[in-house]
């Protein structure tokens, strides 16, 4: 919010004096339509004065028409109307032709790079490929070849199905599409073996074509011949066929957990404080001295770029860090305290590994004691289908 009041400085803002019965409903139309109002103070239930954003102007008039309210302008606040104020004098007319002169140039550049579409591939990854390949932050738009980019991108990463990129303004828009994994299609014309994906004790081989190498009872690990690719007669021979059949096995999932008996946790206290950047380029100011006033903290940072228009960003970036006290408790468990937030941690991670609860048949449990801490280890054991098919390689 800090971002967005100091962003509305740069561009300019209106201190607004609102009169009306129905000043609450006025209130939650702009919070309805996220229009921002800050630094607000009420007199009397009639009258409230607030600040807003020039683009936001408008659009409060409408909702205080909406709402029989009436809106005046109180004050003009921020740079724009900072320099109306002087604009007689020469050096104003000078700063503005410099301004308009900078935004020409910097029009000229890409000054920020938005990623669209990604899931998976980590987007500071796709930024430093794009990097390599010749699109960056601070790279003149006219000397940018889009589809050599984009040919290259595609020739380079096998996850990714398709790639578009869209110039608009100083906004390179980076659109992705990723590719499935998709696992390997074997022919039935093709010769295969049928193989375990993972460790366990088998319970049923069905097979359809091929000959069974295991019977239920045999333990098995990732890799094991299952169900072989080839028919052996007595007059034939080996013929080699292609493998099908179903295999079901008993599986375990483990987690271990362990909890302390005397646990120093960290919490968030109400006390908290904000500094601010500026980034111009590669040039940073810091407002604020390096280090905190807190012992220990937690550090939330956001950055904003700053853009005139929806596309148009320019090469400054504004940092707002709050680091929020932290404190720090000592809690103290029972043994059977220990034990139980041992086991829901350990069944919370395994309860992502598997998904189908109805395949679950049985949860051991383990315990270990000692004078500082409970350790539990808890185990998932599953029915499962583990095969999966494996190509012949003569």
């Amino acid at each position: 919010m800090k971002l967005k009041i100091l962003q509305n400085y740069i561009l300019g803002y209106i201190r607004v004096e609102i009169e009306g019965y129905f000043i609450e409903r006025l209130i939650n139309l702009c919070v309805s339509k996220k229009i921002l109002l800050w630094s607000s103070k009420r007199k009397k239930t009639t009258l409230l004065y607030t600040n807003i954003s020039i683009k936001d102007f408008k659009e409060i008039t409408k909702i205080a028409k909406q709402t029989k309210c009436k809106v005046k302008i109180k004050e003009k606040k921020g740079i724009p109307f900072i320099f109306n104020k002087y604009k007689k004098r020469k050096i104003f007319f000078i700063f503005l032709l410099l301004i308009t002169i900078g935004i020409l140039s910097l029009s000229n550049f890409i000054w920020n790079i938005e990623i669209e579409g990604n899931n998976n591939i980590n987007k500071q990854e796709i930024i430093e490929e794009l990097k390599e390949h010749g699109l960056s932050v601070g790279k003149i738009k006219n000397t940018l070849n889009t589809k050599e980019i984009v040919n290259k991108m595609r020739l380079q990463r096998n996850d990714l199905a398709w790639i578009g990129i869209e110039i608009k303004g100083t906004n390179a828009i980076v659109k992705v599409v990723e590719a499935d994994k998709k696992p390997e299609i074997i022919k039935e014309e093709e010769y295969c073996n049928i193989v375990a994906t993972k460790p366990g004790i088998i319970l049923k081989v069905n097979a359809l074509n091929g000959t069974p190498l295991v019977k239920e009872g045999d333990v098995i690990k990732e890799g094991s011949l299952l169900i072989g690719g080839w028919l052996e007669g007595k007059y034939t021979g080996i013929r080699y066929v292609h493998a099908n059949g179903e295999v079901q096995a008993k599986v375990w999932y483990t987690e271990t957990q362990k909890i302390d008996l005397k646990q120093v946790i960290s919490m968030q206290t109400e006390n908290s404080e904000n500094k601010y950047s500026v980034k111009i380029n590669n040039f940073q100011i810091n407002f604020y001295k390096t280090l905190s006033k807190f012992k220990k903290y937690d550090t939330i940072e956001k950055t904003k770029k700053v853009k005139i228009f929806s596309d148009f960003y320019l090469p400054i970036e504004i940092t707002e860090k709050t680091n929020i006290e932290l404190v720090e408790n000592t809690i103290e468990n029972t043994i059977e305290e220990a034990k139980e937030k041992a086991v829901q941690e350990a069944k919370k991670i395994l309860d992502e590994q598997v998904k189908n609860k109805e395949k679950l048949v049985n949860t051991y449990i383990n315990y270990e004691e000692t004078e500082q801490y409970v350790q539990a280890q808890v185990i998932y054991e599953v029915l499962e289908e583990i095969w999966t098919k494996e190509k012949i390689v003569f």
